[in-house]
């Protein structure tokens, strides 16, 4: 297991660190601030109270040192989340700004969830290598850390290029391994992301983290139809899941996707086959 661990304590108040530290990198999964509340290590079969109230100044601390105050980093603040150097996100809860009916920011932060990135090479040994493949799961079963395991192996047998819009799977200061033949953007939409890959990159494989919109599930299969693999994840528990909502019937009605690895909260995962939505 690898784990960015001082770039993840370096975003924590300096009163936060030692208390964090102790644990060490091996079972922290999270850690959740929430205004006026101890600050809460979340473990990965328990949880730990810190002795430590969380103060609007302790919140500040954490979402300027993460973003570290450049525009990107803004913007994605406006979505509910921000990506701190070493991929781990950081989910933001508060008072929301609307402008015409969007979400545009947040003005008051109450609450964080920094989620600690781990790697864990090798783990998809087991997974086919070949074609198109969807990652599905619940949050939290490892769907990410999967996904950048199955890059590594894919990127040995020809280019792969990988789409990280928030630059979750291989942050800027390279904690991760990528591969041998990994090309990455990020700091662009997935759609986008993937138009450039196939204009600029010629990959063998397109790879992308969370399908969540209608735009995302176009441009996977426009480059489905120019012969690129496909190696992507969805948040669902089952492949039936995916066949009830709507943004996803348009990937499913082409079958760019043939089959599907389900993760479990068990960190279990089984094969699904993936069926013609009609």
């Amino acid at each position: 297991m690898k784990c960015a661990w001082e770039p993840f304590l370096s975003v924590l108040p300096p009163g936060l660190r030692d208390k964090v530290d102790k644990y060490g990198k091996d079972e922290p999964v999270e850690l959740r601030l929430r205004l006026g509340q101890p600050a809460e290590l979340v473990m990965c079969r328990t949880n730990r109270s810190l002795d430590k109230r969380v103060t609007e100044e302790d919140i500040r601390y954490v979402v300027n040192t993460a973003s570290r105050y450049s525009p990107w980093a803004a913007s994605t603040i406006g979505k509910g989340y921000v990506t701190a150097p070493g991929g781990h996100r950081i989910g933001i809860c508060g008072e929301c700004v609307i402008k015409d009916g969007t979400m545009t920011g947040i003005r008051t932060v109450t609450s964080l969830c920094i989620r600690i990135a781990r790697d864990f090479p090798g783990i998809g040994k087991e997974i086919p290598t070949k074609g198109s493949l969807l990652i599905l799961g619940p949050p939290g079963a490892g769907k990410t850390t999967l996904l950048r395991d199955l890059i590594r192996m894919r990127s040995i047998a020809g280019a792969i290029t990988v789409v990280d819009e928030r630059g979750e799977l291989f942050s800027s200061g390279q904690a991760f391994d990528t591969g041998p033949r990994t090309d990455i953007l990020t700091g662009c939409s997935k759609a986008q992301g993937i138009e450039i890959a196939l204009r600029t990159m010629g990959p063998k494989c397109i790879a992308v983290d969370e399908i969540t919109a209608l735009e995302d599930c176009q441009a996977l299969i426009n480059a489905a139809w120019c012969g690129v693999e496909l190696l992507a994840t969805a948040h669902a528990e089952k492949v039936d899941d995916l066949h009830k909502r709507a943004i996803y019937r348009p990937l499913l009605s082409c079958g760019v996707f043939s089959q599907a690895v389900v993760l479990g909260r068990d960190r279990f995962w089984r094969m699904e086959r993936m069926g013609i939505c009609t």
